[in-house]
């Protein structure tokens, strides 16, 4: 596994963001600067460090690999679950990027890999054109959390009344992949939380459709790789953003049988495999 650290990075409004890097090591490759960074946004209730086996996997193909914990996710400041204003995950992804860059080389590549809600900060990031990234990589991005009516009734009456009240957040353990040891490992894992306020299901909510309304626009390279069998967000959201996406712009791929942590299944080199070759194709 590759070697990683983790520093503080002061964001914009004061709070601590826990920023964690896996640095690039030539691992006998052709030349010794890297193909690349990746910057990983995790998704709801988790943090950066349980993307260590991905990035141990991008750093093989010779990627700089760095992740950082959402506010009130992980190490980060913030209430657990709590999203205190609607533009503040974007804010910390602009000063993340930001200081990723000063500390890249400046013909480097910066790509960008969100996962579930991450997909939904990733994307809309790329969307509005904050900063410059030159790929998209989206893994079952919560663009249709599939809220059922209640839920919808409930969240609409918390907004007007109370929309820092903080509530599990519905996820079903068993659901998040097919390996049982990545499940056991999450729960016993102390920076894991299953609160979220108001304010942060509806950003979610609406920001994952805006996604798929602009999707027939897209410009950014993007790969999007996404589970069939998904039970934690509804897979019909990266369907229809894959529909309405130009063919040229965006390359989709269902893994039908997988659960929604793709990246985690026993099967997970499969999704790889299709990151590597994406990536290498967009580096030609």
């Amino acid at each position: 596994m590759s070697d990683s650290y983790l520093s503080p990075l002061t964001a914009a409004d004061g709070d601590n963001i826990a920023v964690q890097d896996w640095p690039f090591t030539d691992n006998g490759l052709d030349d010794d600067s890297p193909r690349g960074t990746v910057l990983v946004v995790h998704g709801l209730g988790e943090h950066a460090a349980r993307y260590a086996g991905v990035a141990d996997a991008l750093n093989q193909w010779g990627y700089t690999v760095r992740s950082y914990d959402q506010v009130g996710h992980g190490d980060s400041g913030g209430a657990r679950g709590v999203l205190p204003y609607d533009t503040r995950l974007l804010d910390d992804l602009t000063d993340v990027v930001d200081s990723t860059r000063r500390i890249m080389a400046a013909n480097e590549p910066l790509i960008l890999l969100g996962h579930s809600m991450g997909g939904v900060v990733a994307a809309q990031f790329v969307l509005h054109k904050m900063r410059r990234v030159e790929g998209l990589i989206l893994s079952s991005p919560a663009f249709d959390p599939g809220l059922s009516k209640a839920q919808k009734l409930l969240l609409s009456s918390l907004m007007s009344v109370a929309p820092n009240t903080r509530v599990g957040n519905g996820l079903k353990q068993a659901y998040l992949c097919r390996d049982a040891e990545v499940i056991r490992a999450y729960q016993s894992d102390p920076l894991v939380h299953d609160r979220i306020n108001a304010r942060l299901a509806q950003w979610i909510y609406r920001e994952g459709a805006a996604c798929i309304s602009a999707a027939s626009v897209w410009s950014t390279p993007t790969l999007l790789v996404y589970a069939g069998a998904d039970r934690l967000v509804n897979p019909q959201g990266s369907r229809a953003f894959a529909q309405a996406a130009p063919s040229k712009v965006v390359r989709s791929h269902c893994f039908e049988a997988m659960y929604h942590e793709i990246l985690n299944d026993p099967e997970r080199d499969q999704v790889l495999g299709l990151m590597h070759n994406w990536l290498t194709q967009l580096r030609a």
